[in-house]
């Protein structure tokens, strides 16, 4: 591309076709504002309920909304989740994996009813879904696919060996995938974002001695708010990006360097 060609509309999701995994909750209902606001259609696959606020934020952007409760995990789920997908919207050119969980026990009673759960939503679902979505671009010759590490990808995780464990699975799952795909036209990256001010985090943040102690290692100097990820979320998602491949976009306010 001749530097004269570019434009802000690379930014731009206009007429694109978007699955967000846990996309009515949480970072996930970020990540789906933030895709239809640059112009996509969203499809959230969830295993918990829409109470019909992320359909209400979507559809206001003046793109379409379609939701379906699953079992992520189930073996059936990947391929009726893309199927699903297409009918509905037409098609499909961008995978958001999203949805987690996260479990917290002293290692030793850190055990596999434990374990298990974490493994099968946080990798095994980004994996068996990221299989299914890479059949479909690559006989489009295109296509998204965008994973949700974590800063756990890069460090332990006391009370958590699992969520450590499938952040670090995460992006290996992304590079292994990058090296594959990147031949037919797809781009496979990751954001992992750092300390953000969720429901999950409250307790941190309510304990005045937790919340100093996060705050000291963040050079900002604040918690992420939600909407810090939603740049970055709609730049790997568009053409603007079509050379950033294999990569793991840390939106954390500078907490890897201190």
């Amino acid at each position: 591309m001749d530097i004269r060609d570019f434009s802000l509309d690379m930014f731009s999701l206009t007429g694109k076709r978007a699955i967000v995994t846990g996309g009515n909750s949480g970072l996930g209902q970020a990540f789906s504002l933030a895709l239809a606001k640059a112009g996509a259609d969203i499809f959230v696959p969830s295993m918990s309920d829409d109470d019909g606020t992320t359909r209400d934020l979507v559809t206001a952007e003046g793109v379409r909304y379609e939701f379906v409760e699953t079992d992520l995990t189930a073996a059936e789920a990947p391929a009726q989740v893309i199927d699903e997908c297409s009918r509905r919207l037409g098609g499909l050119d961008i995978l958001v994996n999203s949805a987690g969980v996260a479990k917290l026990a002293d290692v030793e009673h850190f055990d596999r009813p434990k374990w298990d759960p974490m493994v099968d939503i946080n990798l095994t679902a980004p994996f068996t879904l990221g299989h299914a979505a890479a059949g479909h671009f690559i006989e489009q010759g295109s296509g998204k696919i965008i994973n949700v590490a974590s800063l756990f990808a890069f460090r332990g995780g006391q009370q958590s060996p699992a969520y450590a464990a499938t952040k670090h699975g995460i992006v290996g799952f992304t590079k292994a995938y990058c090296d594959e795909l990147a031949r037919y036209g797809i781009q496979v990256n990751a954001i992992a974002p750092g300390y953000f001010a969720t429901a999950i985090t409250e307790e941190t943040r309510s304990n005045p001695e937790t919340n100093q102690r996060v705050l000291d290692h963040i050079p900002a100097g604040r918690w992420g708010d939600v909407a810090d990820l939603m740049g970055a979320l709609v730049f790997l998602a568009s053409p603007a990006s079509n050379y950033v491949n294999g990569h793991v976009l840390t939106v954390d306010g500078g907490y890897l360097v201190r």
